[in-house]
């Protein structure tokens, strides 16, 4: 059920100068391709604003908090924060998917739970926000709603298994990788997707997830223990 964003302002006591913006935040592209007529706009420019800023101001944040951490420990950090599976909590904590506004068939189909769309909503919303009041208000939103959320703070959040398998197949002159996504089974709303990866066109792993990204960590994560390469997962 689609809920109005007036109740998602006051929900998060954070009225917007533009309603417009938020608006557009969570307007997807199946919605303005069936409502044509209209000035609508979907969320896709703001989904990459988004990026890029949830990238500063989380960077700012473990600058901040962890001194005494390394530019790749922070690297890493940052990328368990800003990645898919990450982003979809955050976007199911403030209940993003009921305020989306969808076309009929991606309605039917699921599109409100659908991960890979409540990842871009909640990036697009940080981008409308930015664009609304600022990276101080940014910043504001993010220590109130993402940072006392962060499991196992201090700590390497997830392993990143594509990273560290790509970093030891460089560091070994093994080949190159590639990832392959070979089936994807469910309805729309439950999909699962299975995916291979190949060294050099030997296949190393398999690995199912509720998106391409998950389901291409996993795989990872088998082609490392196919390697026997010891990984340490945070505590």
């Amino acid at each position: 059920m689609h809920r109005n964003l007036k109740q998602l302002q006051e929900a998060l006591q954070l009225p917007f100068r533009h309603p417009e913006l938020l608006r557009q935040a969570f307007t997807h592209s199946s919605y303005v391709n069936e409502h044509r007529i209209g000035n609508h706009k979907d969320n896709e420019r703001l989904e990459f604003l988004g990026d890029a800023v949830l990238e500063l101001t989380v960077s700012e944040y473990l600058f901040e908090q962890h001194p005494e951490r390394s530019e790749g420990e922070l690297t890493k950090l940052r990328a368990s924060i800003v990645c898919e599976p990450s982003l979809v909590g955050f976007a199911e904590q403030l209940d993003f998917g009921s305020y989306v506004l969808l076309g009929k068939g991606e309605e039917l189909t699921g599109g409100r739970t659908r991960p890979a769309l409540l990842a871009d909503v909640f990036e697009s919303f940080i981008g409308a926000l930015y664009l609304d009041q600022g990276l101080e208000t940014v910043r504001s939103f993010l220590k109130k709603h993402m940072f006392p959320n962060l499991p196992g703070q201090g700590k390497l959040l997830t392993a990143d298994y594509k990273t560290l398998l790509q970093e030891h197949v460089q560091q070994h002159s093994l080949g190159s990788i590639e990832y392959k996504i070979v089936d994807e089974r469910g309805p729309a709303h439950e999909r699962e997707f299975l995916s291979e990866v190949y060294l050099q066109e030997q296949l190393l792993g398999r690995g199912s997830g509720r998106s391409k990204k998950e389901a291409e960590q996993h795989a990872a994560k088998e082609a490392l223990e196919t390697l026997k390469v010891k990984v340490h997962q945070p505590k």
